[in-house]
């Protein structure tokens, strides 16, 4: 463990990683009417609507990069960015509240799951398109620039992102212009229902940003700690404005593609080693080993659930928006087109 970062900035860790999962946990389970995060069962039909991508499994790198980040720092998202929004400091029950459709929602219960925005924490938005945050991310960057902000943008995306031709034209935009701007690729080795590996040809992210003269550092995207000291010194970098910097956290996807994929595509094989890599587990066995008190970790784990439970309670009695609120914020396509 890094001995540069305190016991409070480990348990500030690990407690991000504990409220992601049980997050997590209760949004699966409240889409497909099973049971809460207290394991009680959970009676009627499904109660999040519409594509839902769990980031369960991922949760140290959202928490290890997120400590380093301030309000004012902008983030883009993908669809599995529920992780990204909480690490970023956005409130866990507007946004269970959105992905029940409520109108006390971030996005008036309109956007769901993959279109989380939360605008007063620098969070500018997941996104249903497949590296479609990379040049929002960009053109961010470059607007911090041009106003001379002392801010800085990190963008997540995942490895099938980097088959898709936003990602060349952002990193070598990026790269040309010396915008402060961290790309995080989240390698989680799937790409919807497929291995990532056989369709990516040579040595991933990190030798692609490389080849653009982005410098790049891999890490165990399992380890919140060597995440953690990994995102430090490439954040310290891009602030101090020595241009773009690209993190490739391997990492993996331990549910299916959405909440209701059983992902029986997968050898069990491959799911069972992933499993013994689970980055809650090693964060809190190592905590334990350098002295920190066993009941310290259960509490942090009864808080994150109970202020999941409260979410859900709160979603649940949350009021659906008016019907009228279907014609607002909709782009304009001319006076009187369609009437």
């Amino acid at each position: 463990m890094n001995p540069q970062i305190s016991e409070p900035e480990r348990l500030a860790l690990y407690r991000t990683m504990r409220r992601i999962r049980a997050f997590e946990n209760a949004a699966e389970a409240a889409s497909q009417g099973g049971v809460s995060a207290y394991g009680q069962e959970a009676a009627g039909a499904a109660r999040v609507r519409g594509p839902l991508h769990l980031s369960t499994g991922q949760e140290a790198v959202a928490a290890g990069v997120c400590a380093h980040l301030a309000k004012t720092d902008y983030l883009t998202s993908t669809h599995r960015g529920h992780g990204h929004t909480l690490a970023k400091g956005a409130d866990l029950t507007r946004m269970m509240c959105e992905l029940f459709g409520k109108a006390s929602g971030f996005n008036g219960g309109k956007g769901g799951s993959m279109h989380i925005a939360d605008f007063s924490v620098g969070m500018l938005g997941a996104n249903g398109v497949v590296a479609a945050g990379l040049p929002i991310a960009v053109g961010a960057a470059h607007a911090q620039k041009l106003q001379g902000k002392d801010a800085i943008t990190v963008c997540f995306f995942g490895d099938g992102a980097i088959n898709r031709g936003p990602f060349l034209e952002s990193l070598n935009w990026a790269r040309v212009y010396g915008l402060p701007v961290l790309f995080v690729c989240e390698d989680n080795q799937w790409s919807a229902t497929t291995a990532s590996g056989p369709m990516t040809a040579g040595d991933g992210a990190s030798a692609r940003a490389e080849a653009l003269d982005i410098p790049a550092t891999r890490v165990d995207g399992n380890d919140v700690f060597a995440v953690h000291a990994a995102a430090g010194t490439l954040v310290a970098e891009v602030r101090a404005g020595r241009g773009p910097r690209l993190l490739h956290a391997l990492t993996y996807r331990v549910k299916g593609h959405v909440s209701v994929d059983p992902a029986a595509y997968r050898d069990p094989a491959e799911l069972a080693a992933a499993l013994e890599t689970d980055p809650l587990a090693r964060a809190r066995a190592r905590l334990l080993a350098e002295g920190t008190e066993v009941v310290l970790l259960d509490a942090i784990e009864r808080e994150a659930l109970a202020e999941v439970e409260a979410a859900l309670a709160a979603a649940e009695a949350a009021p659906w928006p008016e019907a009228a609120t279907a014609f607002t914020d909709v782009q304009s396509t001319g006076a009187g087109q369609w009437t």
